[in-house]
């Protein structure tokens, strides 16, 4: 492709093209020859004589160029087969013959249904394997009346949640031969309107919502489609799937790790308190205390921005009371607790000696960078992809799935700013 970039950028009209020359019955000639370009092509590259010539070598890469710019001659099946090779596209045909089995065999083993013998459908599969066979999507849909693409939809247009979400989609549905592609909505329900209208008219077999927030829901109806919907960190209507992370365990275990490290002045530092998943943390948090003995720092929960800044004003409002000081401080995600890491830092307070901290979130370019590194809940997004990817599968192929909230548990990735290994051996 090179060469016919480079004219298209005015390279001198004396520049040689070097092509492959290919007839149409797929033969390549053994040696070069002159041939005349098509007009469309001469006057496309400036020259002023449409009839001018241009010396056609025999080279593969630029060679599959010009045969797609070749609107006069379609290209062959032939013509894909590269000089002095038999290899060509492996076909059902092929697969049949390796496998000592008809054609609607290869199909139905393939496709996964109809009754064989496990032995057959293995040897099948095998073949396909061995063979590098790639069923083609088009015959497929057609066969199956499906399109073998899933959408999925999001207001996350940073892709903060959304693309460990889809990631982990992806990963589920790559074996089933399904392709996901994603729209992002912002808060426009115009926009949100048209993303939906553009994945009904590409007849995806279904939809995956995805959003920045559990209580928000995306500016556009989504009941009443014609093909199935799942919901992942936002809860969809309750004859529908939904997949969210269990706040409540993943607050439970930031608190109990703490406390398990001996700490008992633990404050909470979090986002607004209109947000469903602050009040729900918040409320672990105090829970959590009352079941230990321990009170709660005063002010008591702290909710704000879900930024560094607010991290910052939080330490000063804490240090600034007479009370003793925390010992350690829960934050509702990343970016709060690197700005009370930092926050600390500037006061000479050691973190993790003198006070640890957690986080919410795990965004590990956060979490790894921040100095020490912060220990953190994670959400595990991507395995939620992934369970809302086969849960959307089995919809689609007919199986009977509950529907409702699906709570997922969370982890905690300990690391320094908590008293993990690193900060310990120091």
């Amino acid at each position: 492709m090179l060469a016919i970039a480079e004219l298209a950028m005015g390279v001198p009209m004396g520049l040689r093209l070097v092509i492959r020359n290919i007839w149409a019955t797929g033969e390549a000639v053994s040696r070069p020859r002159p041939l005349t370009a098509p007009a469309w092509l001469m006057r496309w590259v400036g020259f002023a004589e449409a009839s001018a010539e241009i010396e056609l070598e025999c080279e593969w890469e630029l060679g599959k160029a010009f045969l797609g710019l070749r609107k006069a001659l379609p290209m062959t099946e032939s013509e894909m087969r590269r000089p002095g090779s038999d290899e060509a596209r492996t076909t059902i045909h092929d697969v049949a013959a390796r496998a000592g089995v008809s054609i609607a065999t290869v199909s139905k083993a393939l496709n996964g249904n109809g009754r064989m013998m496990a032995e057959t459908r293995r040897r099948v599969l095998d073949a396909a394997q061995e063979l590098n066979f790639r069923p083609n999507a088009l015959a497929r849909g057609l066969h199956s009346k499906r399109s073998f693409t899933v959408g999925l939809l999001t207001d996350d247009v940073y892709g903060r949640f959304a693309l460990p979400v889809m990631a982990g989609v992806s990963e589920g549905l790559i074996d089933h031969g399904v392709s996901v592609f994603l729209c992002t909505v912002e808060d426009n329900h115009d926009l949100a309107q048209s993303h939906l209208d553009a994945m009904m008219e590409k007849q995806v077999d279904g939809i995956i919502v995805t959003g920045k927030r559990v209580d928000k829901l995306l500016p556009v109806d989504l009941q009443g489609l014609p093909v199935p919907v799942v919901h992942v960190m936002s809860e969809g209507p309750a004859d529908q799937v939904s997949f969210r992370p269990d706040e409540a365990q993943g607050a439970e275990l930031a608190v109990r790790h703490l406390i398990a490290d001996g700490r008992s002045r633990i404050a909470h530092v979090t986002g607004p308190e209109r947000f469903r998943v602050a009040r729900e943390r918040a409320a672990t948090w105090q829970k959590a205390l009352d079941e230990a003995g321990f009170p709660a720092p005063a002010p008591g929960p702290m909710f704000g921005l879900w930024s560094e800044a607010w991290g910052h004003e939080a330490v000063a409002d804490l240090w600034s009371r007479q009370a003793p000081q925390p010992d350690a401080v829960f934050c509702g995600n990343d970016q709060i607790a690197r700005g009370v890491i930092d926050a600390l830092r500037e006061r000479g307070v050691n973190v993790p000696v003198d006070v640890a901290v957690v986080g919410f979130d795990n965004w590990e370019i956060v979490a790894n960078e921040t100095r020490p590194p912060l220990s953190s809940v994670d959400m595990n997004l991507r395995e939620m992809g992934r369970q809302a990817g086969l849960t959307l599968l089995a919809v689609i192929n007919g199986e009977e799935v509950a529907p409702g909230i699906k709570a997922l548990p969370c982890t905690l990735r300990v690391r320094q700013s908590s008293g993990g290994p690193a900060a310990r051996a120091e």
